[in-house]
């Protein structure tokens, strides 16, 4: 077991940059997730630490050693694969073993070790079947056992959960991290699905384009986004575009005045950022803001609406059937309202970012 560390890793295929100058340090036994829509180059990441991308700049250490140069099974890593890496003619304690096999581990060992990993994720009894026999939660957890047998110093994962089906892939997402905690393993995993990393990871790195853009818990990220991207990425928010009028008050591009938190605004122009569940909506005759369409999605209803020009978006508990929100229907004029302190003013994206 050990520690991962990113020293300045970059990855430049030609003249295009995929990966830009990663820093990142992953304590033993913590789980840190990499956040971010597809090209961002989170993956390219993660193949170069478990070194089958070699890295045009920088360095990757495993527990202190420097692992740069070395051949993906002299890294110590156990990874799992989007699309499992099952050998179709294998058995399932064949493809398990197979790591291990390839190391050279005794045959006595190998069955022992094999047995135990079948057990931590479940399959035990189903050692003899052929990965077409198990079902896609079966599989995945085959791919976790062929990682883990290996006893690795650093477990990585690729986008493991995007196979199943959303009811299964909850179940799946909670049993990895138990397994995770339980084991103590330094694991990174790639995904571009905010829950699932808000839900297992101990910190989030979100990128864009190659670059990192905020390193924090899912708390700091989800509460105090460094820019609208991240602001954006991790969770709703309703962003703005305009500029500071006054303090407290922001107005809009559209010329609506918002109110805002107080404080020194960000350089340049910035941009209001106020989450949908700190919006609140009521019924006024007259009101300066008209809904323009609402969403009953079962515990929650979503207002879309609009405010001199504005469009805002509130989630709210779904209101009781005598609230007369239940009533409220597209057309309908509204009175919004937040805390000034919820709506907080990043900094716009720099020119040089936007066409990165």
């Amino acid at each position: 077991m050990g520690n991962l560390v990113l020293d300045g890793l970059g990855k430049r295929f030609g003249a295009s940059v995929a990966v830009e100058r990663v820093d990142l340090d992953v304590p033993q036994g913590q789980m840190v997730a990499l956040l971010g829509p597809s090209g961002c180059g989170k993956t390219t990441t993660l193949r170069m630490v478990a070194g089958f991308v070699p890295p045009s700049e920088g360095r990757v250490l495993i527990a202190g050693k420097d692992v740069t140069r070395a051949p993906p099974h002299g890294r110590d890593t156990g990874m799992v694969f989007q699309s499992y890496a099952l050998f179709p003619h294998m058995t399932v304690a064949q493809n398990v073993a197979f790591g291990l096999e390839m190391r050279r581990v005794n045959r006595a060992d190998r069955e022992s070790r094999t047995r135990e990993a079948l057990r931590m994720v479940r399959l035990e009894g189903l050692e003899d079947r052929l990965p077409r026999q198990l079902s896609g939660g079966q599989q995945q957890r085959v791919a976790l056992a062929r990682a883990l047998v290996v006893n690795p110093a650093v477990f990585l994962l690729d986008e493991p959960l995007s196979n199943l089906d959303a009811k299964l892939r909850g179940e799946v997402r909670m049993e990895i991290r138990a397994l995770q905690q339980r084991l103590g393993l330094t694991t990174l995993i790639v995904t571009h699905d905010q829950e699932e990393a808000l839900t297992m990871a101990d910190r989030l790195v979100v990128m864009e384009r190659g670059r990192v853009r905020q390193v924090g818990t899912a708390e700091d990220l989800y509460e105090r986004p460094a820019d609208p991207f991240v602001a954006g990425f991790v969770g709703r928010c309703n962003l703005v575009e305009g500029a500071l009028d006054s303090p407290g008050a922001f107005r809009a591009a559209s010329g609506a005045l918002l109110a805002c938190a107080g404080g020194p605004p960000p350089p340049g122009r910035p941009v209001l950022a106020l989450r949908p569940e700190h919006v609140r909506i009521t019924p006024a005759e007259g009101g300066p803001a008209r809904l323009r369409a609402v969403t009953y999605l079962g515990a929650q209803t979503e207002y879309h609406a609009e405010l001199g020009g504005t469009p805002l978006v509130a989630v709210l508990p779904t209101p009781g059937a005598d609230s007369p929100l239940r009533r409220l229907s597209p057309g309908d004029a509204v009175a919004l309202s937040w805390e000034p302190s919820a709506a907080r003013l990043l900094p716009a994206a720099r020119h040089d970012e936007k066409g990165a």
